[in-house]
């Protein structure tokens, strides 16, 4: 009997049943060589990111960075000095506006002097461009410092010249402050402090914290500005929220900038953060303290045309007057004293020159 067929329809079977079991291994492979959720998050907790102050820069890097880190300081040092020649112009209510706005063109002037110096002394000169050493971190990270101070004492400057009073004001200023503070501070420790600024883990961790801490310090400045709106005037309603836009805007900046590393590494994201820390630094401490400023004037303006205040000088805006001099109409002693009032001047046309003042003892000669 012929029993080729049969051997024939055995070797088909065979044949069908390797494939059918080298498919199911090549299955089995890629199953263990995928990575499930858990895996996932494991690469991710071990990844690492590199910290833009150890980027080597080319010369136009270095230049750039220079150029702008000296604008910004020369900005700060012109705000400072404006503020200082013009506070008198603001009245004791709205004084704290000025206390503050001065505080933060000192403070964040000095942070950027620190900087150009260790931007000079961080990086040597080679043939490869210019290679931090270990003094380059202090080009970038003195600006958590700085914001520590100025970002709170932005929201003290911005609530000042807002509509709150007593008790409100004091704990609005706290929660804006603390919450101010919180944000630069979590930062900080994701930036720089946890695994040197390479550990992508504290960056996302610490990233999310001081997000939380930035919608709550929005949310209080905002809410506080909604409600001061309808008691002011147009044109100083239309400055406060003006004002307010500005801040906020600028603030969206930093952590677009705070996230670079997660983009990418090397010189020109390194020379993209400092251009655009300086420009978020010179938009939300001159433009906006500026803008503050011109509402702080405008208030007491309005005070002193209603009464409310007094004023050594008249205030003027843009060439503009807003009022006259206010000065008391009565001068208040102590409680036992009586109450003095002002006696009119004189006019000029009948002034006499007073007899000359001896001295007691005094004998001529």
């Amino acid at each position: 009997m012929d029993r080729r067929p049969d051997a024939l329809g055995q070797q088909r079977r065979r044949a069908r049943f390797h494939v059918r079991a080298a498919s199911r291994g090549v299955g089995r492979g890629a199953a263990a060589r995928r990575p499930g959720i858990a895996g996932t998050v494991m690469n991710t907790m071990a990844a690492t990111i590199v910290a833009p102050w150890t980027a080597t820069l080319t010369e136009a890097q270095y230049l750039l960075t220079q150029y702008f880190l000296v604008l910004a300081g020369l900005a700060l040092f012109a705000g400072f000095v404006r503020t200082w020649m013009t506070q008198g112009e603001v009245g004791a209510r709205y004084r704290s506006a000025v206390v503050a706005r001065l505080s933060v063109m000192g403070v964040a002037f000095l942070s950027y002097v620190y900087m150009l110096i260790n931007l000079r002394l961080g990086y040597d000169l080679t043939v490869s461009g210019y290679v931090p050493n270990e003094l380059a971190i202090n080009a970038m990270v003195p600006r958590f410092m700085e914001w520590s101070l100025t970002v709170p004492l932005l929201s003290v400057e911005l609530l000042t010249v807002c509509t709150l009073v007593g008790t409100a004001a004091r704990r609005t200023r706290i929660a804006a402050m603390g919450g101010g503070f919180l944000m630069i501070f979590t930062g900080f420790l994701g930036a720089v402090v946890i695994g040197g600024g390479t550990s992508l883990t504290a960056l996302l961790v610490c990233g999310s914290l001081c997000a939380v801490f930035w919608i709550f310090t929005m949310s209080v400045l905002i809410r506080q500005v909604r409600r001061s709106l309808p008691q002011l005037t147009v044109e100083s309603a239309d400055l406060l929220r003006s004002a307010t836009i500005v801040l906020l805007s600028g603030w969206f900046m930093y952590p677009v900038m705070f996230m670079i590393p997660m983009l990418g590494s090397g010189g020109a994201w390194t020379t993209a953060m400092q251009i655009g820390y300086s420009v978020a630094d010179i938009f939300v401490k001159v433009i906006f303290c500026g803008l503050v400023h011109r509402v702080a004037k405008l208030r007491t303006a309005e005070d002193v045309r209603s009464g409310l205040d007094v004023h050594p000088e008249a205030i003027w805006i843009s060439s503009i007057k807003q009022s006259d001099a206010g000065l008391p109409r009565e001068v208040f002693l102590d409680d036992a004293s009586t109450v003095h009032h002002r006696r009119p001047r004189p006019p000029l046309s009948s002034a006499v020159a007073a007899a000359p003042t001896k001295m007691p003892g005094y004998t001529e000669t």
